[in-house]
């Protein structure tokens, strides 16, 4: 299995890992972190929702990257400038200083694809993104699980060892728990190497 990670262009290819089934039902499409305002957030439902990610998808930089196995898309990872999303002003996890990081949040892999570490794909493709477009630093803040089974629903936002394998080092502890375990926020310098376009 050869994976490739691109920048995320093609809103088909977003839609089958995000998308609902139905074209009104009101699903994340990881908006929920990507949105600057929360007020934004909760009036975007139904099909406005994957129509506000077609926007984003139309800006520099897109919104993430996915994951190919060949032609078929097989997962996602949410990536972008901190500054231009719902962490700028979240009140859980904390800044731990006033670097122009970029977030990344959310590693989806679609059923039937999980189990062949794709998520380790996802992680080291939205990094090499980042860095492409001059990040100084990559955040994360996955759970901190000490090897416990995370809930599927809530697996999105990764694990502390899926990031350590990755480079990412615990920087800070944080006050968010998610499936009942705590958060924790990791980072990955890219200072010493980054590559401009």
């Amino acid at each position: 299995m050869a994976i490739e990670v691109r920048p995320a262009r093609s809103f088909p290819d977003v839609a089958a890992v995000l998308g609902p089934k139905r074209p009104d039902a009101n699903v994340c499409w990881c908006l929920s972190y990507r949105l600057t305002t929360s007020r934004e957030n909760r009036e975007l439902a139904g099909p406005a929702r994957g129509e506000r990610v077609r926007e984003l998808l139309g800006e520099e930089p897109p919104p993430g990257v996915l994951a190919y196995d060949g032609e078929e898309v097989v997962g996602w990872a949410a990536v972008h400038p901190r500054a231009d999303t719902g962490f700028a002003r979240n009140r859980r996890i904390p800044h731990v200083d006033d670097l122009d990081v970029w977030s990344l949040w959310c590693v989806r892999v679609r059923p039937g694809h999980r189990g062949k570490g794709i998520a380790h794909h996802l992680v080291a493709g939205a990094v090499e993104f980042a860095r492409a477009q001059g990040a100084p630093a990559v955040e994360a803040y996955p759970v901190d699980n000490d090897g416990r089974k995370v809930d599927l629903t809530m697996a999105y936002v990764g694990t502390r060892a899926l990031f350590e394998r990755a480079g990412f080092e615990k920087v800070a502890d944080t006050d968010s728990v998610l499936n009942g375990f705590p958060r924790v926020l990791v980072r990955r310098d890219l200072r010493s190497q980054v590559r401009r376009r």
